[in-house]
């Protein structure tokens, strides 16, 4: 049972499942509840794994980077100020991790993007009704969810995902997923319409300024992916170098600008929040610029150095609100550059990838990677739950496709990769 792909389909959804409503069922049900329900689809990721023991390689099983990064932050436990209960939040991001790794080498890629969107359509689908309900029909706000019932004035609204941000950021995630979809034919093209129009509804409801910036970051890395791609094999290699030098040049415009865009899209206040934050996040990873000071994933009460951040601060974050500053704080330059690795490797591979392979599908993992990347400018997300998974999920599935390893162990397994390059 534990083999078939049946079994398969099913661990995939409610993995997915799981991760993308964790907010809802901590809301509902409990923390508790959440941490049975991800330690039993471990134990089903194990069985899963072991049962599918002849068709995986265990030198493809994860990436090198990946094992890297998570060592680095298994070692962080024993500098921080609370070991135990850094050892514990360690657990859950090897266990997010270990089910990434398992739905990345038991579903294909076109099979991983239908399970994810059809868990997105649900859970969006939900967030709307939800909305509607507390905005319009009963004009009362859920406060357990986070929903603040504004939808009557055309937002901001939060959905299922506690905050706006957290809902803008998941609804460019589906719209990516359902072009996909759409293109790949998947679904039907009145499903696939519905489903691209309600996600971009719901990020234009969020009110969330980093949808924006999203939306143009990823139209544009379609675009050129789209160029890259109609490009003749010959010449395809001085594109490839020509877009990196034109995203060099525009990332450092960006910087030198980020005033001036930043009040373009009305965050002026939320920028000046973010840079105290920062500031004296700067101060204690300078204290501990190499090392860090241990992994704790989402901010805690009484975990220093967060406790006297928030102190300091007079507010209650639960993230530095920036991925990278993050992983300086809590890992250290050593972790920072480990994940500017793992990313950026797979980013590159991914990228290659779809510009080389004739179906659509291939697309959706550089796609993902850069959403994940401008994502971690202004959230620390792709550090925990939905976003750390996918995260994973993509860095596996573009080592299946492109990988030093594979010299090692010779052709990949025949269930690898069904779909025609």
């Amino acid at each position: 049972m534990l083999g078939s792909a049946d079994f398969a389909r099913a661990f995939t959804l409610t993995t997915f499942a799981a991760l993308v409503g964790s907010h809802l069922i901590e809301r509902v049900s409990g923390v508790v509840t959440l941490r049975a329900a991800v330690a039993g689809l471990c134990v089903l990721a194990l069985g899963i794994l072991w049962a599918r023991r002849e068709e995986i390689s265990l030198v493809r099983l994860v990436p090198t980077t990946l094992l890297l990064l998570v060592a680095w932050a298994f070692a962080s436990v024993f500098w921080s100020s609370d070991p135990l209960t850094s050892l514990g939040r360690w657990t859950a991001m090897a266990a997010v991790a270990l089910l990434a790794v398992t739905v990345g080498h038991i579903r294909d890629t076109l099979q991983t993007v239908r399970a994810l969107g059809d868990v997105l359509r649900t859970a969006l689908a939900l967030s709307l009704a939800l909305e509607i309900l507390s905005g319009i029909l009963l004009d009362v706000p859920f406060r357990f969810l986070g929903i603040q019932g504004n939808i009557a004035a055309l937002g901001p609204i939060q959905g299922i995902f506690g905050t706006r941000n957290m809902l803008g950021f998941i609804a460019v995630v589906a719209m990516i997923t359902f072009a996909v979809e759409m293109r790949t034919q998947s679904v039907r093209p009145g499903t696939a319409a519905a489903s691209l129009t309600l996600a971009a509804a719901l990020g234009l409801l969020s009110a969330s300024p980093t949808v924006l910036v999203l939306a143009v970051v990823v139209g544009t890395a379609t675009a050129a992916l789209t160029v890259v791609r109609a490009v003749p094999p010959q010449r395809r290699g001085a594109v490839q170098w020509m877009l990196a030098a034109a995203v060099a040049a525009a990332s450092v415009v960006g910087y030198v600008q980020r005033a001036q865009i930043l009040d373009a899209l009305g965050a002026t206040d939320d920028l000046s929040m973010r840079t105290r934050l920062w500031s004296l996040a700067g101060f204690y990873i300078s204290r501990r610029p190499v090392q860090g000071w241990g992994w704790f994933g989402p901010w805690e009460a009484a975990e220093q150095p967060f406790f006297t951040i928030n102190l300091v601060l007079g507010q209650h974050h639960t993230t530095a609100l920036n991925a990278y500053a993050e992983v300086l704080l809590q890992l250290g330059w050593a972790g920072l550059l480990l994940l500017c690795a793992f990313g950026g490797v797979a980013l590159v591979r991914s990228w290659i990838t779809a510009s080389q392979r004739r179906s659509i599908v291939y697309a959706w993992t550089p796609l993902m990677l850069v959403t994940l990347a401008v994502t971690s400018v202004f959230e620390s997300v792709v550090l925990f739950g939905v976003g750390w998974m996918l995260l994973c999920l993509c860095a596996v599935r573009a080592g299946q496709s492109r990988s030093w390893r594979n010299r090692l162990v010779g052709d990949p397994p025949s269930g690898a990769f069904p779909l025609p390059g």
